[in-house]
């Protein structure tokens, strides 16, 4: 495996920690890193991107936000899934494109 992907899976799961922590603690809430989220997948998916990216490099640049979304609908409470597990759960929500390429 590829050092970077393995750092990135670091990040990411850093990243989803702290996000759990930051909703536990009440510094911010699920709704509004869900919104932030949601509006770095649609900057990410405006169609002026979209037209210079493969469905498949769409996919890799939403990726990690999709990751984190689904690691925030964790109940504070909970632990968070594993990577794999995340990342499972990623392919399974993708939806396909109407792309031909």
């Amino acid at each position: 495996m590829n050092v970077a992907n393995l750092q990135l899976e670091g990040l990411l799961m850093a990243i989803a920690t702290i996000n759990h922590i930051l909703v536990r603690k009440g510094v911010l809430s699920a709704e509004e890193i869900d919104i932030a989220l949601r509006k770095a997948e649609a900057s990410e998916t405006a169609e002026e991107r979209s037209q210079e990216l493969s469905s498949s490099h769409r996919d890799a640049v939403n990726f990690p936000i999709r990751l984190l979304q689904l690691a925030n609908q964790c109940q504070p409470e909970a632990d968070i899934p594993s990577f794999s597990a995340l990342a499972r759960m990623v392919g399974q929500m993708k939806e396909p494109y109407n792309d031909q390429m």
